[in-house]
């Protein structure tokens, strides 16, 4: 039998879908585009996680990088999603309430991995940084 796991930690395999909210220097800055309501969809994507049973988390971090595609979400997979080939994900340009719906009915279906992703949220997709680099021949 094992062991109980502590509180805040999930059991081995059960990691869900992650969305990683760049907040840095470009990404939710009002200066940079300001007809977006950047707090509202923060607090949006966490009120959809929280309501998730588990199924979903929130983070933000600093700098991603595409400071030219902003607002700028990675979309990490699920446990199932991974064991089922999905990988992360990175998505540009979430800056209204469309890209944010898209988001959110790609991650309720079961996100990478799981689910195709809506056709729309298809073209806002980018390459991480590094193999966009590797495509420049850098």
């Amino acid at each position: 039998m094992r062991p109980p796991v502590p509180p805040g930690i999930r059991p081995f395999g059960r990691r869900p879908c992650t969305l990683v909210v760049c907040r840095g220097c470009c990404c939710g800055d009002p200066a940079k585009n300001p007809g977006t309501d950047h707090a509202g969809q923060l607090a949006r994507l966490r009120a959809a996680a929280a309501a998730s049973g588990g199924r979903l988390s929130v983070r933000t971090t600093d700098c991603l990088g595409p400071c030219g595609q902003a607002n700028v979400v990675v979309v990490q997979p699920s446990a199932e999603g991974r064991r089922a080939g999905g990988r992360a994900t990175w998505v540009g340009w979430v800056l209204d309430e469309d890209g944010t719906d898209d988001l959110l009915a790609w991650t309720r279906a079961g996100g990478p991995g799981v689910a195709e992703p809506p056709a729309t949220l298809e073209l806002q997709m980018i390459p991480p940084p590094s193999d966009a680099r590797r495509r420049r021949g850098r």
